[in-house]
């Protein structure tokens, strides 16, 4: 009888699962296996909002398994120590696991690989499970990757994507091998109260509501910041309870300009995937280098606490900082405005912002989070790294009517447009009436600094 292992890392679903799929129609009995890392929670990415959606995700997908006559077995420790373990268990032949693209992950992968060969064991590595096309798989002539986005974007459309593969009908696990309880959402401290709920089944059913009834408008709706109109489905992909490759079948096969925004959404993942799959160490160092000498003194921190604090005395600005803190999301126009306030307006090094969306974000992907923060901050691959973003211009065009600021800066809530952009323009009686801040910085002295700053690096 032939026994494999099914490593999960970010890929935590049952339907289109290549390594699950390639597990079972090689052995008799599978082990699918999850490990609760030491080596990421030391690195600091075990965040109160990622432990408590994945336990959701891991909680769905021992359900999945069960229904099929399965079980998820969970371990806590080193990986490759604990594969190792459960292999000698099980009698397996073979580890199957979904490629990973940071250092991290291609450390993980490699010191598996050598423990398993030693031990006489296989290790297969499945591309294109966590992203639609595997890093590498288009790429420039004389370079491993693409480093603008638009010449990537039309090679990546015309490579087809793989056909996403049904769920196992059934899967047999060996009774011999133990389990840790699996994670419980509820003994996670520190959430975010709208958290959203993670697994498999949610996933699904958003994605189908969304290309039912939100997809049509999203060309036109997706900045539209009171809207709300995007898929929300981001969760889902960095944990993999939905395959990337399944979202762009199905969205082309819905069709409409809507449908084609949507899958070049899913594109720009893929990008920022194979740029740091190309370049690990951009998770933490300039992709392109200017030279800034961010701001370090007292005043940066103190504007910096602001920032994070949602008190900047810039409403749209403070109105996405607070939804991130209440949902551990924010939508994305959010996201460029924020950032872009943190890097620019206040000249702030972009890995203090990069890593507090990283202790918040549900969402929290090494190559997203990274690369778009990078982007925003004028060190990655945007073709216009000088371009800021101006808080009340970005307000008067995504938010026309203060509806997302009212949402989350409640102290506003009476205060209509046009002035809900610029309340420090109010006489001294009326601001008086708003518990809210003044400006921590006056937005043409901000853009002056930058661009000395910048000239001079």
């Amino acid at each position: 009888m032939n026994v494999a292992v099914v490593l999960y890392t970010s890929d935590l679903r049952l339907h289109d699962h290549p390594p699950m799929r390639a597990a079972l129609s090689s052995s008799t009995e599978v082990v699918p296996l999850f490990v609760r890392d030491r080596g990421v929670e030391a690195a600091g990415f075990a965040a109160p909002n990622r432990l408590a959606f994945l336990a959701d995700c891991l909680a769905a997908l021992d359900t999945g398994l069960r229904e099929r006559g399965g079980r998820l077995v969970v371990r806590s420790g080193d990986t490759v120590a604990q594969v190792c373990a459960v292999v000698r268990e099980a009698d397996a032949d073979e580890v199957h696991m979904a490629a990973g693209v940071s250092a991290y992950a291609h450390g993980r992968e490699e010191r598996l690989r050598a423990a398993l060969e030693r031990e006489g064991r296989r290790l297969h590595v499945h591309d294109a499970v966590v992203t639609v096309l595997a890093p590498g798989a288009v790429a420039p002539a004389g370079s491993d990757h693409f480093a603008v986005f638009t010449p990537y974007f039309r090679r990546w459309s015309e490579q087809p994507p793989r056909t996403p593969a049904v769920a196992p009908r059934a899967v047999r696990v060996p009774a011999a091998v133990g389990s840790e309880p699996l994670p419980d959402r509820g003994a996670v401290r520190g959430l975010s109260p709208g958290l959203a709920r993670g697994g498999e089944p949610e996933a699904r059913a958003r994605l189908t509501g969304w290309l039912r009834d939100g997809v049509a408008r999203y060309e036109d709706t997706h900045d539209d910041l009171a809207g709300d109109a995007t898929s929300r489905l981001s969760p889902h992909l960095h944990f993999g309870t939905l395959s990337p490759a399944e979202c762009v079948h199905r969205a082309r096969a819905a069709g409409g300009p809507g449908a084609a925004a949507f899958v070049r959404q899913l594109c720009w993942r893929d990008f920022h995937h194979q740029v740091l799959a190309a370049r690990p160490a951009t998770a933490h160092e300039d992709y392109r280098a200017r030279h800034d000498l961010w701001r370090t003194d007292a005043a940066a921190a103190e504007e910096t606490e602001a920032w994070k604090a949602g008190r900047t005395g810039y409403p749209l600005v403070d109105a996405a900082m607070r939804q991130l803190r209440h949902e551990g999301w924010m939508h994305n126009r959010g996201r460029l405005l924020a950032a872009s306030f943190l890097t620019k307006t206040l000249y702030v090094d972009w890995r203090t912002g990069a890593r507090h969306f990283l202790d918040l974000l549900v969402d929290g992907d090494l190559a997203n989070n990274q690369l778009n923060w990078q982007w925003a901050a004028g060190t990655g691959t945007d073709t216009r790294p000088n371009r800021v973003l101006n808080p009340v211009r970005q307000a008067r065009r995504y938010d026309p009517h203060g509806h997302y600021v009212h949402r989350w800066v409640p102290e506003l809530a009476g205060l209509p447009a046009p002035d809900v952009f610029e309340p420090w323009r109010l006489s001294g009686l009326e601001r008086a009436r708003y518990d809210y801040p003044d400006p921590v910085v006056d937005l043409a002295d901000a853009l002056g600094r930058f661009k000395r700053a910048r000239d001079a690096s």
